[in-house]
């Protein structure tokens, strides 16, 4: 009796040593995974993109007139204050050689013109005279006429006689002036460099149109120029703006003065506000060769100009424009999230497996997505699932394993 109750003990412990090994040996290997806590917090959901700062109101001067613009006597960065600073000095076009052939046709109009002028004169001459006769006339026979002598009708032929005269010393003057002008004209055309008027009327000067800095300046040393040419540019610093070049499909996205973090510009970041979006878009290649439809946005700097030292006109920024953003969100990391044929899911740490559990988000950002429904706060969720991984899978956590 004693035997056989041995060997039925030792049978069991047997038997227990093999389905234990049996039970190591096929039990699941659990699989190593990240685990992420679900808590509350602020989502931001941004629309990132390159900008270039720009002065609001840029001045461009440009040439009056055709001729030679003198060497700048401003440099770029100097100050310039509006209606007092000169800022160029254009020389009106200077009177071009004559060959000689030319030179003989001018100093022929010029003589042309002078005998027109002593014609003139002449003819002038000769209606003083007439004009005198007619009056002495018409004086001499209203005397007559007075006395009865003389008839009316010859007091009549003589007042005509007179207003003729008049009429024609008044065109013998015009006369006079006309010839006169043609012989200036002609005498203009034999002037040449050198023969004009002295430098007190030699240039034409241009002042500042408003307060600021110079930008640039395209004409630095002296140089003929047409009228309209551009010498330089001015604007005021103070009154910096940034424009930035976003997809179409961000810009319809972004609220009414959106609030944006200038950043990579050589210092702390600073705050800056939608303007405005320009009301076309453009078609331009990405660098991967896809044509996309992109906007102008504007931004108004809202930092003071204490605060960007340096940043100047053209200098390229980096936006970061608010979209969204939500306060005591409960938010889930998008690496937890997988899609699924009704929507997304994860899979949520219970006890040593894992449960598929499906949910709903809302905005999401590059890294978190506010959740709708489907987890609580203080959830744990896998993260980066692997393929391995299904509905009751063990698994352990990866810092503890």
């Amino acid at each position: 009796m004693a035997h056989s109750r041995r060997n039925i003990i030792l049978g069991l412990l047997g038997a227990s040593v093999v389905g234990g090994l049996l039970f190591v040996t096929f039990r699941p290997e659990p699989i190593p995974v990240d685990l992420h806590t679900i808590s509350e917090g602020t989502l931001t959901v941004t629309v990132d993109v390159d900008g270039e700062t720009q002065v609001e109101d840029v001045f461009e001067v440009a040439a009056p007139i055709a001729g030679l613009a003198r060497r700048s006597p401003v440099e770029v960065g100097d100050p310039v204050v509006a209606g007092e600073t000169v800022v160029a000095e254009v020389e009106p076009v200077a009177p071009a050689l004559l060959d000689s052939r030319s030179r003989l046709q001018a100093e022929a109009a010029v003589r042309e013109a002078e005998a027109a002028v002593t014609v003139a004169d002449t003819e002038h001459t000769r209606a003083i005279e007439e004009h005198a006769y007619a009056k002495s006339q018409y004086e001499r026979t209203t005397a007559l006429v007075e006395r009865g002598v003389a008839t009316v009708t010859r007091l009549e032929d003589a007042h005509q006689l007179l207003v003729v005269s008049q009429a024609a010393l008044n065109a013998a003057d015009a006369r006079i002036v006309q010839a006169r002008s043609s012989l200036d004209r002609a005498r203009a055309t034999l002037v040449e460099t050198g023969d004009a008027a002295g430098a007190e009327a030699c240039c034409v000067t241009i002042l500042a149109p408003s307060d600021g800095v110079v930008l640039s300046v395209d004409t630095i040393s002296e140089r003929p120029v047409v009228s309209g040419t551009r010498l330089l540019s001015i604007g005021d610093p103070r009154t910096l703006e940034i424009v930035a070049d976003i997809l179409s499909s961000d810009a319809v996205r972004l609220p009414e003065r959106a609030i944006a973090s200038v950043e990579r510009w050589g210092g702390p970041p600073l705050e800056a506000r939608l303007s405005r979006i320009n009301p076309a878009a453009k078609t331009k290649v990405s660098a991967l060769g896809i044509e996309e439809q992109r906007v102008d946005a504007i931004f108004e700097l809202i930092s003071p100009y204490e605060d960007r030292p340096g940043l100047g006109h053209g200098f390229a920024v980096f936006l970061r424009i608010t979209e969204f953003e939500a306060e005591n969100a409960i938010m889930v990391p998008l690496s937890a999230t997988f899609r699924t044929d009704n929507g997304w899911a994860v899979f949520r740490a219970t006890g040593d497996r894992v449960e598929r559990v499906p949910v709903e988000l809302g905005a999401r950002n590059a890294r978190f997505a506010v959740l709708s429904s489907g987890l609580s706060i203080g959830d744990r969720v896998v993260e980066h699932p692997s393929e391995l991984l299904e509905d009751g899978a063990l698994f352990v956590e990866r810092a503890a394993y």
